[in-house]
């Protein structure tokens, strides 16, 4: 059995024996990007490819082991995966972060053609509408952080906010607008109307820390974070975070509709990590359950049924988890173990097992904000993954491996 594996034997050995499948053939992940630069795509959330497979959406910049400053530009690219792997450049922008870029991803409506990321213009954030093939752009009011699979809908939160509270998930670029202000009322989750630029205030962040409120509360920083819609565009899921100390905080997972209506609490546990929704109406989130325990399990958008619990004896770490296409598969990774690996797995849903893919090395040096997490992503098929490492060199380039052997059992 593969040594850099962790047991958690809860159960009969034979049973925790039975869900883990024999190591698949080295995965030998791709390189896609080269040095000297760093290249990178950002969050896990998003599939870099284009519809016809032939262009892989990343990023460039000549370091990757310290934050950002205010000012420094990113390069905006797609990568010719049939032309020798090809660096294309067609933009840079200043508004971007080391754990999810500048939000760059294909627009639902056009997504062989148009492109949507972050900027800076006349000292405020906004979204960019950018069709590659007329190089036209559009510029939308307020940055994007999710779009609808549709393209027509996106959500947005204070970036500026969310750098001061979250290193390198926000961006630095501007000076917050509002950092003595502990919940504003005036900012938290928005709502953009893609074509038409039109902005709504779905939910303040001043409402979020009077909603059935924590004894934590007194004194404490709130923000939102890790925006998300389901995958027919009718419900939004988000997390609400207040910093207690320091270097910790809190975490309850809501969700509403695109109109703001129908706030729902999911979990007030105090702990809700990474998640992907299964359908319209399930959350897979790793997070503490009413019991105490942490785990992966489905939660009902709805807050009515019961959690359950996905993985138990196999998938014991936090991890960024999204489903396949076909939603069979679950793919993950782990953050470094004791040996600086960081663990990319497959979930095969209908038995529970897990295969895992590839090991990647991370320096101590590449800790904290600037960090290079696996950040794993499907392409449109489920047949391949993409991710972000900087196991070679310590610099952060991309890597593409092919599982369509692996997803046909």
């Amino acid at each position: 059995m593969n040594c850099h594996r962790r047991q958690f034997l809860t159960g009969s050995v034979a049973a925790l024996l039975a869900a883990r499948a024999p190591a698949a053939p080295r995965s030998n992940a791709r390189a896609i990007t080269s040095g000297p630069d760093c290249h990178f795509f950002g969050y896990y959330d998003k599939c870099p490819w284009d519809a016809t497979g032939r262009y892989l959406l990343a990023m460039r910049i000549g370091f990757c082991n310290r934050q950002p400053r205010p000012g420094e530009a990113l390069t905006l690219g797609r990568i010719d995966l049939k032309d020798a792997n090809r660096f294309l450049p067609f933009a840079k922008t200043t508004a971007w972060c080391w754990q999810q870029g500048t939000m760059l991803q294909w627009l639902g409506s056009a997504p062989a053609r148009v492109v949507v990321y972050n900027a800076v213009q006349d000292r405020n954030y906004v979204g960019v509408v950018h069709d590659l093939a007329s190089d036209k752009q559009r510029l939308l009011p307020r940055p994007l952080y999710a779009v609808s699979s549709d393209g027509k809908q996106a959500v947005s939160l204070p970036f500026d906010r969310l750098h001061r509270l979250r290193p390198g998930y926000g961006y630095c670029a501007l000076p917050e607008k509002s950092p003595d202000d502990s919940a504003p009322k005036n900012d938290g989750v928005w709502h953009l109307d893609v074509e038409s630029g039109q902005t709504r205030l779905l939910v303040p962040l001043a409402q979020l820390a009077k909603h059935k409120p924590d004894a934590t509360f007194s004194g404490a920083q709130h923000w939102v974070n890790h925006l998300q819609f389901n995958p027919s565009g009718t419900r939004i899921l988000f997390l609400h975070r207040w910093r207690v100390f320091e270097k910790s905080w809190k975490t309850r997972l809501y969700t509403c509709k695109p109109d703001g209506s129908e706030l729902t609490l999911v979990l007030d546990t105090g702990m809700v990590s990474h998640f992907d929704w299964r359908d319209d109406a399930t959350i897979l989130a790793w997070a503490q359950l009413p019991s105490g325990a942490k785990r992966f399990a489905l939660f009902d958008a709805a807050g009515v049924k019961k959690p359950q619990v996905i993985g138990n004896d196999v998938l014991t770490e936090d991890g960024h988890c999204s489903y396949s296409p076909d939603r069979r598969w679950i793919l993950n990774d782990t953050y470094p173990d004791a040996k600086r690996l960081q663990h990319l797995m497959l979930f095969r849903v209908k038995d529970g097992r897990r295969i895992d893919l590839q090991a990647f090395y991370l320096t101590r040096d590449l800790s904290g904000p600037v960090r290079c997490d696996l950040h794993p992503r499907w392409n449109r098929e489920g047949t391949q993954v993409c991710l972000d490492s900087a196991h070679i060199g310590d610099k952060r380039q991309l890597y593409v491996l092919d599982v369509s052997e692996i997803v046909k059992g």
